[in-house]
């Protein structure tokens, strides 16, 4: 059986560390939109929420890779800047970098997120490893 929705509302979550891409990935998705409408389909785009991009700070993003790969063997880098308390902590001029740990079946951000305890050991030694990374960068300066 087929079933014609009437109405459908979708969430765009569009992330990037270039405010300029963001920019035109937004256009993108209004001229998308403007499409749809010569379909007679009725559509609109309406920013609900942008925070501009705020990078990690570059020693601290590789300290995260070094300890990481001492703990684990090989790093993989996600391409996120700092949201929440990290973008404000950025912002107010104090280094910040995060280091995640894998989520199994990629789920994220959920009440049955979950991670594997051989994974929480291995987050808790690297990140001892970047603690003492950034203690000695900071005893240095």
């Amino acid at each position: 059986m087929t079933a014609v929705v009437g109405r459908c509302e979708a969430t765009l979550d569009q992330r990037d560390l270039d405010a300029g891409v963001l920019a035109t990935m937004y256009r993108e998705a209004q001229e998308k939109s403007a499409q749809s409408r010569r379909r007679r389909m009725h559509s609109g785009v309406v920013a609900i929420w942008n925070i501009a991009p705020e990078p990690f700070h570059p020693k601290l993003v590789e300290f995260c890779e070094e300890a990481i790969r001492e703990t684990a063997g090989r790093s993989h880098r996600l391409p996120s800047g700092p949201l929440h308390d990290a973008a404000e902590v950025s912002r107010a001029g104090i280094p910040t970098a995060m280091l995640f740990v894998q989520s199994l079946k990629g789920i994220s951000h959920n009440k049955i997120e979950d991670t594997s305890e051989e994974h929480l050991k291995l987050a808790v030694i690297a990140l001892d490893k970047l603690a003492s990374k950034t203690m000695d960068w900071i005893r240095a300066q």
